[in-house]
Formats: C-alpha cells, structure tokens, sequence
C-alpha cells in the first residue's frame, strides 16, 4: 500500500513496508511573473536592507527569506515559519500613496495569517540593536 501525505517541510518517511512521501506545499500563493523584479530587489538591496540582512537576518537560527514574492507583492523579508514579513521603509512609503500601497500589501499578507513588522530606514541606522531585538521578539511569539 503507498499512501501520500502532505507536510510545510517535505520529505519522505517509511512505516513498515509503507513509505510515505510528505510534499512541501506553499501555502502562500505568489506570482512567477515577479521572480525577475525579486531577483534584481535581492541583488540591489538598500544599505539598509543590506545591513539588517548581513548584520542579523542571513543567520538568524530560523530562516528567514530576502525579497520573497508574496502573491503579486515582494516583501523584504519573509520567515514563513513565524508568517511574519519585515520590512525596511524608504522615504516613498510616507507618503499618501505609499501609505495606501502599503495598508493593502498588510491587508493581502494578512488574509494568509502574516504578519508585517515595519521600520524606517533611520531606524535600522540609528537603533539597529533594538530593531534585531523587536524582530527577535516577534519571531519567537509567533512560533
């Protein structure tokens, strides 16, 4: 008898002389068509961006993605395991327009159970420390 199951990490197990293969499924749908603009927004990160991922992010104990493709929006960084998507804010994000992009970005992550941590540029500069410690936080509460 072979049955198939599913699982979030994949893999394969047998019981007996069963063996049961476990599928990875992305349960966070995204669009292929973005792959190009995610690959360039991760080869050209912001100093900011930049930082949080070298300095913190890239060895972080639970992983954490650069510029992953939620949907039809990229999120700077995404820990699927906590749902929870960071992002480094620039100047354009202040604005009206930048303001209501991002409220139906939060809005889109949210329907998938995501959360979205934000910080401005002059906070990853100017307070990096308390900035890793929130990020932290809130990864290890949403495990």
């Amino acid at each position: 008898m072979l049955r198939i199951a599913s699982s979030p990490e994949g893999g394969a197990f047998a019981i007996a002389d069963t063996i049961i293969f476990v599928m990875k499924l992305d349960i966070v749908p995204k669009k292929h068509c973005m792959l190009p603009i995610a690959r360039e927004l991760r080869r050209n990160m912001t100093p900011q961006e930049a930082k949080l991922w070298y300095q913190f992010l890239r060895h972080y104990p639970v992983k954490v993605y650069k510029q992953r493709i939620i949907e039809a929006f990229i999120a700077d960084f995404y820990c699927s395991k906590a749902m929870l998507v960071i992002e480094v804010d620039g100047v354009q994000h202040f604005s009206e327009q930048g303001q209501a992009y991002d409220l139906e970005r939060s809005a889109v992550f949210a329907e998938y159970g995501i959360q979205v941590l934000r910080f401005s540029n002059t906070e990853v500069q100017l307070n990096f420390d308390a900035v890793c410690a929130e990020i932290d936080r809130s990864i290890q509460s949403r495990l």
